[in-house]
């Protein structure tokens, strides 16, 4: 087996054998950091981070935008609410526990909670290589090992790898050949816009989608560009509350992983009936308010700013000379429009789910090399054990594999990218990490 030169930078990790390598340094792996280290996991390990640093959603960081959940549903608390990395602990250090506490807020703030993300990140930085995009990941045969190869060139080897990659996000099929710098997902929302800004004067720019991403998005357009034309498109009748029951809420519990992982796939289904409104085509009433209220000021300046184009479906994008031009079918009267001249479109669209659907992906992308090894359904939805572990398919053999994160459809919605269960599902994946792995010897490296 080969092994490229590295950078300085990672000189010494060149052709060691890690215990464990954790690809991607965001929330999900960062949990599992803090339960490797707390729960005195033996091995060695690395993670590796195609940012140049840890970063949580910041292309969404809009001002007054909150996290939409309990501050103790953080990167440890459930598993360890003694931790030093909790998020209480986090102010506290930095001198901001009153200050926060007199804030009556609900929940954090998205910009906060970001910089509590960084601060833990910060005392496992010895534990991270950067700037280090995965391109491919092989198993050698003869050694039996992970080798993980990335942009730069460098290899690196593990007995085992925990894959946390993030979510990919959907971009609907009218979309899929528009310039990226005009028609962008929120996941790129900040850094496009405030490109476009100067290049031109915004004067149209339509957000599509029916969640809480879009309305935020539509808040941030409103009220940073006071001139600026916003037409929202939706399939929904309207901006819908989300369902937060405290009954419904308990999908965030972890007796209900067990529940739902256990249910057959109709179960599953009917589950997800019931309660496809605690996650997903809703928003908070805080959002909904500030918007109603917003339009109806504008409503009493005899300003026209915003429009919401509701039960409609989008059928085409094509370029125009001023921007693009959506057609947009009304799905009641079954009647199609244009709107013109649109300087932007933002995709607040949603990310894929593993599954068979047509925003669907039956596995993550970065698991590509290895599929034809993994055991699948019928459908070539790759199967997830109750442990998060990937297991091989008959005839084939792998290293212990996790997904951390993603697991949503077997799972369920504690999952569906949200804070809540992950330093739970750090210590499951530690746990039968530990099993699988059994003594762990000294680190080597490859000859």
């Amino acid at each position: 087996m080969s092994v490229h030169k590295v950078n300085a930078r990672d000189s010494g990790r060149d052709r060691q054998v890690y215990d464990v390598i954790g690809i991607g340094f965001g929330p999900a792996n960062i949990a599992l950091a803090i339960a490797l280290e707390e729960l005195e996991f033996a091995g060695s390990r690395l993670f590796l981070e195609r940012h140049s640093s840890t970063k949580w959603q910041p292309e969404m960081m809009l001002a007054g935008s909150d996290i939409q959940n309990h501050p103790s549903r953080d990167l440890v608390t459930p598993r360890n609410p003694r931790s030093r990395y909790t998020f209480t602990n986090f102010l506290f250090e930095n001198d901001r526990l009153f200050e926060h506490l007199n804030l009556g807020l609900e929940f954090p703030l998205r910009s906060e909670f970001a910089e509590y993300v960084r601060w833990v990140a910060g005392f496992f930085a010895k534990d991270v290589a950067y700037n280090q995009a995965v391109t491919t990941i092989q198993v050698d045969p003869a050694s039996n090992l992970y080798c993980v190869t990335t942009q730069t060139g460098n290899q690196f080897f593990a007995r085992s790898l925990v894959l946390a990659p993030g979510r990919t996000p959907v971009i609907p099929q009218a979309f899929a050949d528009c310039a990226p710098d005009r028609v962008f997902h929120l996941t790129q929302y900040l850094g496009r816009l405030a490109q476009l800004a100067q290049q031109r004067e915004l004067k149209r720019v339509a957000v599509v989608g029916g969640s809480q991403s879009a309305i935020e998005i539509m808040l941030h357009l409103r009220h940073s560009y006071p001139q600026l034309e916003i037409i929202n498109v939706q399939r929904g009748y309207g901006f819908r509350l989300k369902d937060t029951s405290q009954f419904s809420e308990h999908v965030y519990f972890p007796a209900f992983v067990d529940q739902y992982y256990n249910s057959s796939a109709e179960a599953k289904k009917n589950i997800n009936r019931h309660l496809h409104y605690t996650n997903y085509s809703a928003a908070d009433a805080d959002v909904i308010s500030e918007l109603y209220v917003g339009m109806y000021e504008d409503k009493l300046q005899g300003k026209d700013r915003i429009t919401i184009k509701n039960l409609s479906e989008i059928q085409s994008c094509t370029p125009s000379a001023q921007g693009y031009t959506l057609t947009v079918l009304g799905t009641q009267g079954q009647t199609a429009e244009q709107l013109p001249d649109l300087d932007a479109i933002v995709l607040a669209t949603g990310f894929r789910n593993l599954g068979t659907g047509a925003q669907d992906e039956r596995f993550p992308a970065i698991l590509r090399d290895l599929a034809e090894s993994l055991d699948c359904d019928a459908q070539g939805v790759i199967r997830i054990g109750r442990d998060y572990r990937l297991s091989a398919r008959k005839g084939y053999s792998l290293p212990a594999l996790y997904l951390n994160g993603l697991c949503e459809s077997s799972h369920g919605y504690g999952d569906a990218g949200s804070f809540s269960l992950l330093s739970l599902r750090a210590r499951d994946i530690f746990n039968s990490l530990s099993e699988q792995l059994g003594q762990v010897e000294p680190a080597e490296r490859i000859a």
